[in-house]
């Protein structure tokens, strides 16, 4: 019997009073199927991940960091956050501390 399950993420940026849109210039780059075999690799686990490697990128670009949100959902992506297993919103610092 197989264990693995498949997380289906995206990474969305604010756009306005239009809600939300993919994030970056190349926004397949960040939609994407993590498949995990493991009970403990959850949503928030790929979610982490996913956030791990945006804030490495920033980093490495010397970028500022932007206002996201990652979701992931269970097999296959739905319409956002409402059917999401998870969302994560990362805000950049607004204080500049």
């Amino acid at each position: 019997m197989s264990t693995e399950t498949d997380w289906v993420y995206r990474v969305d940026e604010p756009h306005g009073s239009e809600g939300w849109r993919p994030y970056g210039d190349h926004p397949e780059r960040w939609r994407g199927t993590v498949t995990a075999d493991d009970p403990n690799e959850d949503a928030e686990y790929v979610a982490a991940l996913v956030v791990t490697d945006l804030v490495s990128e920033w980093d490495r670009r010397g970028a500022v960091r932007k206002h996201v949100r990652v979701i992931v959902w269970e097999d296959q992506e739905g319409a956002g956050p409402e059917d999401a297993a998870f969302t994560v919103e990362i805000q950049p610092d607004i204080d500049g501390e």
